[in-house]
């Protein structure tokens, strides 16, 4: 899929930086499809049997961080494998080479690409990209939120019996009570569904776009929220923190439904 997608009313001065993180994007993308499906595919583990790397995951981070190197030498990252470089300059890239590590090595659709630009730690630029799916999301700062070139707007639904809502779990679950179990069990008594797709990017960006209601999840990284969650804000969603304590957790939900969403994800919750 050829990425080329810009909103008309596009600031000039944002316009380069999105064309790269097509770019990027695109060439990830690329190998994501190379190896997906693919027998023996090359994998292992970083912090326990839930956390899963692929080769896939690295060759994208390195195709990156060798476009960002090359392009804008200046500009710091973060990334999820390759760490951090230079993070307190001005202008930084935060970037997820695949997310949905564990759908991808099983051959699951649900695994894309996340690109944020943030000057001065904020995102002005979100590129999520899934590619399996043909799935291009995107928004920047002040110009609204986009899937495959048309705008979107989170869902205006009002009523918690017909919302659909998504969460995960986090990584640390078997070591941690604070892992999400308890919020699962008293949601499931108050909406029409709950999924899990394995991609906190994806969920940010179909929360943004009106396929999920809301979505939450705990203990979270920066690259995994970075650019979805810019997404999600320009398109009306509310993303806010839920925890404290557990790095990046958040809850990002439609505005009708907010308060509702937060009292039942309140660790005062009975």
């Amino acid at each position: 899929m050829k990425l080329n997608l810009f909103p008309i009313d596009i600031s000039m001065n944002y316009r380069p930086f999105l064309k790269a993180a097509f770019a990027m994007a695109e060439e990830a993308g690329d190998i994501h499809m190379r190896y997906f499906r693919t027998h023996n595919l090359q994998q292992s583990t970083k912090l326990n049997d839930s956390d899963v790397v692929t080769i896939a995951d690295k060759e994208a981070e390195a195709a990156i961080l060798n476009y960002i190197h090359t392009n804008f030498p200046d500009h710091g990252i973060i990334s999820e494998e390759a760490g951090r470089d230079h993070e307190d300059r001005e202008w930084r890239w935060v970037i997820d080479p695949l997310d949905g590590t564990t759908n991808f090595a099983m051959g699951l659709p649900p695994f894309c690409v996340s690109i944020a630009l943030e000057h001065k730690k904020e995102a002005v630029i979100g590129v999520v990209y899934v590619p399996y799916l043909q799935e291009c999301f995107y928004a920047v700062k002040g110009g609204g939120a986009w899937l495959n070139g048309k705008p979107i707007h989170c869902s205006e639904k009002a009523e918690m019996s017909k919302a659909v809502v998504a969460t995960g779990m986090p990584y640390d679950r078997n070591d941690n009570s604070d892992n999400n179990l308890t919020e699962i069990s008293r949601m499931a008594f108050r909406v029409r569904g709950i999924r899990r797709m394995g991609s906190a990017a994806i969920d940010l960006c179909y929360t943004a776009a009106g396929f999920f209601d809301a979505y939450w999840e705990l203990n979270l990284n920066r690259w995994d929220v970075a650019a979805g969650q810019l997404i999600a804000t320009e398109a009306g969603a509310i993303v806010e923190s839920i925890r404290s304590d557990r790095n990046h957790s958040i809850l990002a939900s439609n505005p009708n439904i907010i308060d509702s969403m937060r009292q039942i994800l309140s660790p005062e919750t009975i």
